[in-house]
Parts: C-alpha cells; sequence; structure tokens
C-alpha cells in the first residue's frame, strides 16, 4: 500500500524542535535552529520559518540536534507554517543528508535543501495545497502506459544468467557488473528491476548524463508498462522535477530514472540501486557541494540494506580495487560480476592503429588532409555499402584559435587565461569557460594583417573538412553546439538510426550508451592529448572513452565480423593502445594501479583540494598559504599539505585561482583534519575579503588535480 497524499503525519515530537535552514558553509551555521511551534512535528516535516527578515523553507531534524539549548522559549521565535499533507521526510534519508554534510564538508541545511526541488523551497502552505490537489489527480489517472500483453523478454545468455543468480543471492557488499559494450547490461538491470518491484519496491537507475536518460526512458517503459515511471534530472521544469519527486517521495512512482542528483530522491520503498556507467565523472558535483552520487549510492545502499549494481565496461581504478580480492591486491569490498562476450554473435571491433609518423607529409602549399588516405578509404568503402562511420574528435568548435602569421597574435580571452574558440557557423569567437564572445575581427587586431587564420581542428571543421573529400557522403555532427536546442538531440540521433547519416562527426556525446545499430567504423581523429597530461586519471578516462567509443560499432551481428575502429596517433606504441587492441581492460587496470601505488595516489590515498578564488592571484594563494600554517598543527603525520600552485586554468571569468592538495593514507584521519581545520580556515577567510580573497572551498575525493 502506498500512502496517500492526504494522510497527515502522528505528531510525536515536542513543541521546540530544531529546523535546518539553507546556509552555506562559510555561514557558520553548521546545524539546526530552534523554532517554537504550536503543536508536536515529526522529524522530517518540512515547515516554512523566519530567517532574519524572511520566511525560508526548512525541515524538522532529529530530536538533540539543536542549535540554541542555552536559548529560553522567549528568545525563540515560532514556525511560520507547515506543509501539511506531505509526508515526513525518512530517517534514513535525512541520514544520508547528514552523511553527505559531513565528508564533503558542508553545511546541512545547505545539503538538505539544494537536493530538494526548487519549487518545493519556494511554495507557502496556500500553493503547496494546490499542488497536493493536482498530484491527486495525476496519481488517480494511474500510469500513461497501461499494461497489456505481456512483452516477450529476450534470451539470456550464460553470462547474463549467472550474473542474475549472483545478484539474487544474499550479499551485503556492492555489486560491480563489469560487462563489455553491448554484453547486456541493461537486460541484467531490467530484470533486476522486475524483482524489486514484484517485492513491491522501488528502484532507482541512474545515468550519467541527460542525453542518455530518454533512450532509457523507452527501454524501461516499454519493458514495465503499466508502472509509474518518473525522471529527475536538471532538463525538467520546476513544475515536472517537483510532481516527480513528490511521486517518488509519496512512493507512488515505482522506478525513478535519474542523474547525479536523483541518488538523493526521497524513496520509502527503496530496494534496488543501479548506476549505469559508474566510472563516469559526470557522477561528481563540481561545485557548491562536491559529493559523488556513485559513492554515495554505494553508502546509500548499505544504509538502506538494498543491492546497488554499478555498471561499466572500463569501471573506475578505485572500483576496480574495490572488487579485486585480497589475494590480487585489492580490497575486496565488492563482488564483481563479469560479463566479457557481447549477446548473440556480435564481437567487438578490431582495433587498427594508424601511425601517423608514417603518414607522408603534405606538398608545399597544401594543407593536411583531415584523415589519413587510408582511414578515407575504409570509411568510403562503407559508404558504397551503405554503412555507416563514426568520427570521434572531443573538440568542438571549428578552431581551437585563430592565430596572425605576421605578429603572432592568438584569439585569446581578456577575461580568462584560455584561448577563445572560433566559430565558423555564426562567425564568433567564443569561450567556453566564461561564454564570452564576439565577432571574428577582419584583421589582426594588433597589426591589422587580414590574413589570420584558424589553427588546429575541431568538430565543425572537421565535418565541413571530411564533406570536401567525401563528397558523396551524408554528413551529420552532434556537439554541444549543435544540440544546445530542445529537442535537437533526439533529432539528431533519429536522423543516424534512420540511416540518413553516412558519416556522423562527434564529441564523447556520442561515445558511450548509444545503440548504432549501422555503424561499423568508428575513428579517434585526437587521441593522444590525454597521453602526457598533469592529471593522474587523464589515462585512465582516455582509455574509457576509447573502449566506449569502439563499442558503438559492430552492435548489428550482421555486420559486427568487419567492423573496425581506428585510431589515428603520433605514439603507436603506449601501453594503452596497445591494451586497448586486446580489449585488456584488466591488464590496463593493473598497470595504472601499480603507478599510482608507487606515486601514494587514488586508491590508495585519500585526497582533498582546498580552493581559493581571489580577484589577484597573490590573494588566492595568501589565503591558502595562511590555511596551511593555521592547520600544520593539526595535521601531523597523517596528512600532507602540499604547497598552493595555480590551478590548470589560472584565470576565469577576470577571477585567480589556486588549490592546495592535502594527502592522507587514512581516509578517516583525512576527514577528522578537515573538520578540525574548518573554522580556522572560516575565520581567516574573513579576513582575508578585504585582501581580495573572494571565495575557497573544499574538494573531497576530487577529479582534477
Amino acid at each position: 500500500m502506498t500512502p496517500s497524499l492526504s494522510d497527515h503525519p502522528t505528531p510525536v515530537a515536542a513543541c521546540r524542535v530544531g529546523v535546518v535552514v539553507e546556509a552555506p558553509q562559510h555561514s557558520g551555521l553548521l546545524g539546526p535552529l530552534d523554532y517554537l511551534c504550536p503543536e508536536p512535528l515529526e522529524p522530517g516535516t518540512v515547515v516554512r520559518v523566519p530567517l532574519g527578515r524572511r520566511v525560508v523553507t526548512g525541515v524538522v531534524w532529529d530530536e538533540g540536534d539543536t542549535s540554541s539549548d542555552a536559548l529560553d522559549d522567549s528568545q525563540l521565535k515560532p514556525v511560520a507554517e507547515v506543509l501539511h499533507g506531505l509526508p515526513p521526510l525518512s530517517a534514513a534519508w535525512r541520514q544520508l543528508i547528514q552523511f553527505a554534510a559531513g565528508y564533503y564538508q558542508r553545511s546541512l541545511g545547505e545539503m538538505t535543501l539544494m537536493v530538494l526541488p526548487p519549487e518545493l523551497r519556494q511554495l507557502d502552505e496556500t500553493q503547496w495545497g494546490r499542488r497536493l490537489k493536482r498530484l491527486d489527480k495525476a496519481v488517480a489517472k494511474g500510469p500513461e502506459g497501461e499494461s497489456g500483453e505481456a512483452q516477450a523478454l529476450p534470451d539470456l545468455t550464460e553470462q547474463q544468467a549467472q550474473a542474475l543468480e549472483a545478484l539474487a543471492g544474499p550479499s551485503d557488499k556492492p555489486f560491480l557488473l563489469w560487462g563489455s559494450t553491448g554484453s547486456g547490461k541493461t537486460e541484467v538491470y531490467l530484470r533486476q528491476a522486475q524483482r524489486a518491484l514484484d517485492d513491491g519496491q522501488q528502484v532507482l537507475m541512474m545515468v550519467p548524463e541527460i542525453n542518455l536518460t530518454p533512450q532509457l526512458e523507452e527501454r524501461v517503459a516499454a519493458r514495465f508498462a503499466g508502472r509509474h515511471i518518473v525522471s529527475l534530472h536538471s532538463g525538467l521544469t520546476p513544475a515536472q522535477r517537483l510532481r516527480n519527486w513528490l511521486m517518488a517521495h509519496t512512493g507512488h512512482a515505482d522506478l525513478v530514472l535519474g542523474t547525479r542528483l536523483s541518488v538523493f530522491a526521497s524513496m520509502p520503498r527503496l530496494g534496488l540501486i543501479v548506476v549505469d556507467e559508474e566510472h563516469d565523472p559526470s557522477y561528481k558535483q563540481q561545485d557548491g557541494a562536491r559529493y559523488s552520487a556513485r559513492d554515495l549510492a554505494v553508502y546509500r545502499a548499505r544504509l538502506e540494506k538494498v543491492p546497488v549494481v554499478l555498471g561499466s565496461a572500463t569501471p573506475s581504478l578505485e572500483s576496480w580495487h574495490n572488487a579485486l580480492p585480497a589475494s590480487e591486491g585489492g580490497a575486496g569490498r565488492y563482488v564483481r560480476l563479469a560479463m566479457p562476450a557481447r549477446v548473440g554473435d556480435g564481437i567487438m571491433p578490431t582495433v587498427r592503429v594508424l601511425d601517423l609518423t608514417r603518414v607522408p607529409k603534405p606538398l608545399p602549399g597544401r594543407s593536411a588532409p583531415p584523415l589519413a588516405d587510408e582511414l578515407l578509404q575504409a570509411i568510403a568503402q562503407r559508404i558504397e555499402r551503405g554503412e555507416q562511420s563514426l568520427v570521434l574528435l572531443n573538440r568542438r568548435g571549428y578552431a581551437p584559435v585563430l592565430h596572425c602569421s605576421d605578429c603572432g597574435w592568438k584569439s585569446g580571452c581578456p577575461h580568462c587565461s584560455a584561448w577563445r574558440v572560433f566559430h565558423k557557423v555564426d562567425r564568433t569567437l567564443r569561450c567556453h569557460h566564461c561564454g564570452f564572445t564576439e565577432r571574428v575581427p577582419h584583421a589582426c587586431p594588433d597589426c591589422g594583417n587580414q590574413d589570420i587564420a584558424p589553427v588546429g581542428r575541431g568538430t565543425e571543421r572537421l565535418e565541413e573538412q571530411l564533406a570536401e573529400v567525401l563528397p558523396q557522403a551524408r554528413m551529420g555532427r552532434i556537439d554541444a553546439d549543435v544540440t544546445k536546442h530542445k529537442g535537437a538531440l533526439e533529432a539528431q540521433l533519429a536522423s543516424v538510426h534512420a540511416g540518413e547519416v553516412d558519416v556522423l562527426v562527434g564529441t564523447q556525446m556520442v561515445a558511450k550508451g548509444h545503440d548504432f545499430r549501422r555503424i561499423t567504423l568508428v575513428a579517434a581523429v585526437n587521441p593522444d592529448s590525454a597521453l602526457f597530461a598533469s592529471d593522474f586519471r587523464a589515462a585512465e578516462r582516455q582509455f574509457a572513452l576509447l573502449m566506449q567509443a569502439a563499442g558503438r560499432a559492430g552492435r548489428d551481428a550482421q555486420v559486427a565480423g568487419h567492423s573496425e575502429m581506428w585510431i589515428q596517433t603520433w605514439h603507436p606504441t603506449h601501453p594503452l593502445y596497445a591494451a586497448l587492441r586486446r580489449y585488456d581492460y584488466a591488464a590496463f587496470a593493473a598497470q595504472q594501479l601499480r603507478e599510482r601505488e608507487m606515486a601514494s595516489l587514488p586508491p590508495y590515498a585519500s585526497l582533498a583540494m582546498l580552493r581559493a578564488e581571489g580577484k589577484t592571484q597573490e590573494a588566492a594563494q595568501h589565503f591558502l598559504n595562511r590555511a596551511a600554517e593555521l592547520a600544520q598543527d593539526l595535521a601531523g603525520e597523517a596528512i600532507v599539505l602540499y604547497p598552493p600552485v595555480p590551478t590548470p586554468i589560472q584565470r576565469v571569468a577576470n577571477v585567480e585561482r589556486a588549490q592546495m592538495m592535502i594527502e592522507s593514507a587514512n581516509r578517516l584521519a583525512l576527514q577528522r583534519f578537515l573538520q578540525s581545520a574548518q573554522a580556522l580556515w572560516l575565520d581567516e577567510a574573513q579576513k582575508n575579503r578585504r585582501s581580495g580573497l573572494i571565495r575557497w572551498a573544499v574538494d573531497v575525493d576530487p577529479l582534477a588535480i
């Protein structure tokens, strides 16, 4: 039985209640505030309370979590309104929020209110009553797709059957479903979801990006016709997000599909959590409360004693290490389920590494072709056979920079330490960091030379060049520029699926999750840039991207036999490409883990990054240096504080940025240090406001350094 929207919670708490309200970590307000109420309120009740001159939304917290025990009742303000009819947020949900706030070094109120729907935070009691009536009508209508005849299920492979058998058994450990692209991981998710739904439970299925959600929605809706299915992601309107959140919170939604924020969805009957493409960096929030949705999903599953399935063809090295037994140097915390073979007769495409050092150089005065002749011939053969090709270049725009050959001028951004990208389609120079945009100048701004030329290649230019050398090809492009308007991505994908595109040029947006049945060739144009990056995770990300891109080819058994993955590289002997040719993720991971263990990097150490932004680089680094001095006595031998340095992109929107890495071999020791140091850093930040400090933040388990 799902609860009625009209049910009123039974009062059990005292008339003096602690309420968490939205306040940033740096405000110094870390816990609940005490208020008076005319009636006892149950913990988890959503209320409206006065805060200064405003009336804000808050959540009644657990007894004992009070901030003003020393105050008597005459000094407390009363609760303004109670959102009656909204079931209280559960104790398990509040514990999840409390853990996330503590681990990621944010205030409890900030974390609590951040994860609730924005519209819920803005409604008063009268508006709330109207919303409840609308929701009651929506619930009364039932699911949009009524159940009919049972859908014929595909036959399971032996590996899928073994994985489902393992998932059916008792286990208190997370499951890592390690399956190659096309191995049928989604079918395993759906079968396991069916088990939970049959037991009267709710299911949470997470994907890393919004553009993957509609595709999964269609498949889930077809499989579970007659069930209430809702989605939660930032692409929804505020009203849609509130409605879907309420459906989940009241228990009326059977299955929730969402991106990283959905890990906080209130679900009273939660019975299964699935995290698809668990390695994807999109699961890590990069501003505000910098949480990892994947890690919180694992914590939530343990907290609520439900199974969690992490799926990937290229797991993150942290998850892989957790799934390795102790006998192989791993942590043994996860259960690994392997599905290396594709469904049916599908096989992974043959990887061909094209050595650019052996490609003849173009004649003087002639520009280099967009792709090597050998690769262009292979694409032309696909076109003749009516097959499709995917060309991957993870750089949008026409060219990364415009350049004057006379004086050396380049199209730098005046507000950022980055180049402005040339977009030919609208003749603009656009900064992809701050958004500053100008028309392309007719001549060099410095010397007046009219011969300014693009340097490098983006997807827009690559599409144009391929159209010139392959005039018989119908070209298509998918990147953030093409798909920025609503419905544009769906339209582009539909044309590819309909066979209206011969050669598809795209960024990483098309490299994962999409089921292109006609693609038999994938080409990576410029994959070398990540091989020698300063970020220690760069190789891991690049291997995952290329492996996912290769998985777009040969998904139809009829064409799988001659599908290929081409890699144009100046470093053909690099170990990453050697492992990719064999699709040997295990060997690649073993080599990367050895390097990280020697360097004391995750997963063999825990990291946090203290970041600062200031009007000048000196102001940002001064704060970080003072923060290190103040916390040195707290650090002891367990904590290493590295010297502050500018971030890789030092200036964005006229704000200078710097960072200081904090390392410890012990995660608990790092947490204790950060909690103790926060108060010192808060005081120091207040003193540095006049000297140019703008903001500061702690990033626990950073993805980029």
